[in-house]
Order: C-alpha cells, then structure tokens, then sequence
C-alpha cells in the first residue's frame, strides 16, 4: 500500500516526528526504526481516514490563493466556515492540501 507523507505535517505527526528526534539523538532509538515508525504512521493515518472517518463538512471562504504542484491541490482560505451536522466553526485562516488517492494505487 503506497502513501502520501503529507500527515506529517500534521500536528500529531510533527509531535510524533519530534518525539522521534529526540528519541534518536539520546540513542534510545535507532534511525532505521525511527523511519520504519515514521512508515507505519503514514499508512495508518491512510488507512483510518479511508475507513474510519464518515461525516461531511462543507467549506465556505475567501479564497486567497490556490495552487496546482505535481498533483497536489493547495488552498489557503481567509474567513472560513466549516459547516457539519453536528457543529459550525469560523477560523480566520486555513490551508487545506489535496490529494487524489487514486495517485496511491499507481
């Protein structure tokens, strides 16, 4: 199962990669285990966010600016709505990043 990496950069995901650093530099952890944690991570998130998340939410906001870089889709968006069954939230700035899933089976 391929992956995209980009969860990374996610806030549990930097919390998890910095954890990691920490772990490597005092030398209770390998570099090669680090980097098979980092692999493992990506293909859970994947895989949680394929099967495990089912609600809907639509996004409406001033788009600020968009972009289009090797397949991957970037907006950053001012004044957004995000709207959902359950709850309705505003945030003054948000940068959503896509991408198609179907580059994973590739």
């Amino acid at each position: 199962m391929a992956t995209f990496e980009l969860y990374r950069r996610s806030s549990i995901g930097m919390c998890l990669t910095e954890t990691l650093d920490e772990m490597v530099s005092s030398g209770t952890l390998s570099p090669e285990l680090a980097i098979q944690v980092l692999m493992q991570f990506d293909k859970s998130m994947t895989e949680a966010l394929e099967t495990q998340v089912k609600s809907k939410v639509s996004i409406k906001g001033h788009l600020h600016t968009y972009r289009f870089c090797d397949n991957v889709w970037t907006f950053i968006l001012q004044d957004a709505t995000f709207k959902s069954e359950d709850c309705h939230d505003q945030v003054k700035r948000v940068k959503i990043v896509a991408c198609d899933s179907k580059l994973l089976t590739q």
